[in-house]
């Protein structure tokens, strides 16, 4: 009996040892997963209760043209964080920042006194460290946009603060480009505004690769800059648009003024619509641009109206309204070849009196006038054609050289010269190519319409023969398009109102090269006084470029 009991507490002690030492290696397995293996992911944790967070990588994912050129999210910068006071008060921290930013004084007190709390100050490249000093943290920041704000209406910009696309594809596509991606950096500053510890990353990545993640355009990203440089040398505003006549791909879209992706706010209330992409969201009088239309539907009215003769006395009166010739001493007798080459008002209300209003706008609206074109952005306006009342008397006149109420945006004088250069044919015109994974793999296809007749082929070959001639012998005869294959076009000039006073808009839109049109081109100059002097040289100058990069 003795020895039982003995048996039993030399049994219980062992037991209790045992727990014991469970206990203990439970502890010291939770104090090792505490202090080593989750340390770095608790250490954020914590921070991220009392510390500061900086984005250094937008959460979205990505736009890119169509050959996976990043559009967005490319330009990465070495960045400063301090606080704003500190820098004001320590001159030695002032000066650093003056040699190793792009700032001078001027500049950096006046972002200065935009800013509050911490900020972030972009750094050159090859700034130098700057050591023991407590009150400043470098690290690399990758940003939403670049300086360029290359493609910037099309692609739009975000409400930073909610992540949340506002306008253009990040609007459109927000659900897909909200990416499950993060990277931020943790600060923390003790009483003395000196940031301490150092900075915490916390990196979230998606780990399903097939996961929708970004937008395929169909722009050509050298295309697109050449463009955009060009409208900055000539230092214009308005907009220009390049399809391939093929496929009916956007390769490039312009619109200027540009604006600051990164800063919106003070664009809101400016007069020069800014924010506006003038290549679909803002219609203007075609003008001459559409004596294209009253040409196609006169000849599918009658071919052999090609062989008439008309009058030009400088002016055309109807009732007791008088219309002035471009040439105001008259042209004489022209040929409706002549009349067209040189863009003759009275020889095209002749014939749009002939034809009468109601044939003018149904040609108008099967060429995709008065409409959307669809091309996959939220922002695009129908423009005008006039109705009823509009249509009758005198309005004619204006009806037949593309002024009055008649509006247009330049994307759908794009779509009307892309059926001419395809005979006949209409293309689908898109600028989306498709959704895609993060690495750029085509998930979905943005889905085009079957190509569709809308014009004899007969027409449209005579209407690129005359838009040819515009370029040889008409209006536009001083673009030399000889040495890359000759082209066709139209010069417009339209009268409007624009910032509240009565302005001329220029256009120049048309294809080439002349034979088997691979291009087409519409260019829109904002108060360009005429589209031969400010638009076509434009088109001259874009056409070269897209030649020379090709060869």
């Amino acid at each position: 009996m003795k020895k039982y009991k003995e048996n039993m507490v030399y049994t219980r002690i062992l037991n209790l040892v045992f727990v014991f030492i469970v206990i203990f290696s439970l502890l010291t397995f939770r104090l090792y997963c505490l202090q080593i293996k989750n340390h770095d992911e608790l250490k954020v944790q914590a921070l991220k209760q009392r510390g500061k967070e900086i984005k250094i990588s937008p959460n979205r994912g990505i736009i890119c043209d169509r050959n996976l050129v990043p559009l967005t999210n490319s330009e990465k910068s070495l960045t400063a964080f301090v606080f704003k006071d500190t820098i004001q008060k320590d001159e030695k921290l002032k000066k650093y920042i003056l040699e190793n930013s792009f700032f001078n004084e001027k500049e950096l007190e006046e972002y200065l006194n935009n800013k509050k709390g911490l900020i972030d100050i972009p750094l050159k490249a090859n700034a130098l460290k700057m050591e023991n000093n407590k009150d400043i943290y470098i690290t690399e920041k990758t940003s939403r946009y670049d300086d360029e704000n290359l493609l910037s209406h099309v692609i739009g910009y975000v409400n930073k603060s909610e992540n949340r696309g506002e306008a253009g594809i990040e609007k459109l596509y927000d659900e897909i480009l909200r990416s499950k991606d993060e990277c931020s950096l943790f600060l923390e500053a003790d009483n003395k505004r000196n940031i301490i510890f150092g900075g915490e990353y916390s990196v979230r990545a998606d780990t399903d690769p097939y996961n929708p993640n970004g937008v395929k355009l169909t722009v050509d990203y050298n295309i697109q800059k050449m463009v955009e440089n060009i409208f900055n040398e000539e230092k214009v505003n308005g907009s220009a648009i390049v399809t391939d006549v093929d496929t009916g791909d956007i390769l490039a879209m312009v619109s200027r003024p540009n604006f600051d992706q990164e800063d919106i706010d003070k664009y809101f209330n400016r007069e020069d619509m800014a924010l506006y992409n003038k290549a679909i969201q803002v219609a203007y009088p075609p003008g001459s641009l559409f004596k294209i239309v009253v040409l196609l539907t006169a000849l599918e009215e009658d071919i052999n109206i090609q062989d008439k003769l008309f009058y030009c006395r400088g002016y055309e009166e109807i009732n007791d309204i008088t219309i002035k010739c471009s040439n105001i001493y008259g042209h004489g007798y022209l040929t409706l070849k002549e009349a067209f080459s040189k863009s003759c008002n009275s020889a095209f209300i002749q014939l749009g009196q002939k034809l009468g209003s109601e044939k003018i706008m149904a040609m108008s609206r099967r060429l995709g006038f008065g409409d959307k074109i669809n091309i996959g952005l939220l922002e695009e306006v129908e423009g005008n054609l006039p109705t009823g009342r509009e249509l009758q008397g005198p309005a004619i006149g204006n009806i037949s050289i593309g002024q009055g109420s008649i509006e247009t945006t330049p994307l759908q004088i794009t779509n009307m010269m892309m059926i001419i250069a395809n005979n006949g044919i209409e293309k689908d015109i898109g600028i989306v190519d498709g959704i895609i994974t993060k690495d750029g793999y085509m998930i979905k296809k943005y889905n085009r319409e079957e190509d569709k007749k809308v014009l004899p082929e007969e027409i449209c070959q005579i209407a690129q023969e005359y838009l040819v001639d515009v370029v040889k012998n008409g209006t536009a005869k001083r673009m030399d398009l000889k040495n890359i294959g000759g082209g066709g076009g139209k010069t417009g000039s339209a009268q409007a109102v624009f910032n509240r006073r009565m302005t001329i808009h220029g256009w120049f839109a048309g294809f080439y090269p002349e034979k088997k049109p691979k291009y087409v081109i519409t260019v829109f100059i904002e108060e360009g006084k005429s589209g031969a002097g400010a638009a076509a040289p434009i088109f001259e100058k874009i056409s070269k470029e897209i030649y020379k990069n090709n060869r």
